[in-house]
């Protein structure tokens, strides 16, 4: 990881978070630590002054923020973790498509308090950890399209 600021739209904000630059670095990061999440966002300046997520559909605020575990489950086996942290990433790369790229991921820790409507953990004490490079959301496709499988992004 490097500890310059991230491209895009929220490199104003935490410029001395590290950056993952591949998807082998967040896969290395993910065998590091625990707990850790992928949250596609304006960025941690953005969400900790506002500590909780709004469900799109209703506009019901929540009591955490939404995020996504990185944690290998167990029945992943000893399969790739590269193709792994790639499919977390990959089911909702779409995001910054969707909302004109005003978003990116950004890995942290966080204390699960509840689970959205999409089952998802919604995060109390956020601690930002890492920028995600769009570089490595471009890896998780090209890793993803590699599969036999036709996937596609979760669309909610």
């Amino acid at each position: 990881m490097t500890h310059t600021a991230g491209r895009g739209a929220a490199t104003h904000d935490h410029p001395d978070l590290p950056t993952v630059r591949s998807l082998h670095e967040l896969g290395e990061l993910v065998r590091r630590r625990e707990a850790l999440y992928v949250r596609w966002s304006r960025g941690p300046a953005h969400d900790l002054d506002t500590t909780r997520s709004v469900d799109w559909l209703t506009g019901i605020p929540m009591p955490g923020l939404s995020a996504n575990p990185l944690r290998v489950e167990s029945w992943w086996g000893d399969r790739s973790l590269r193709l792994w942290v790639a499919r977390r990433l990959y089911d909702y790369c779409h995001l910054r498509r969707d909302r004109d790229g005003d978003i990116r991921p950004w890995t942290l820790h966080g204390r699960e308090v509840a689970r959205g409507p999409d089952n998802e953990p919604l995060l109390a004490d956020i601690v930002p950890v890492s920028w995600i490079d769009p570089a490595v959301i471009k890896e998780a496709e090209a890793e993803v399209a590699r599969q036999r499988r036709p996937w596609g992004p979760m669309r909610r």
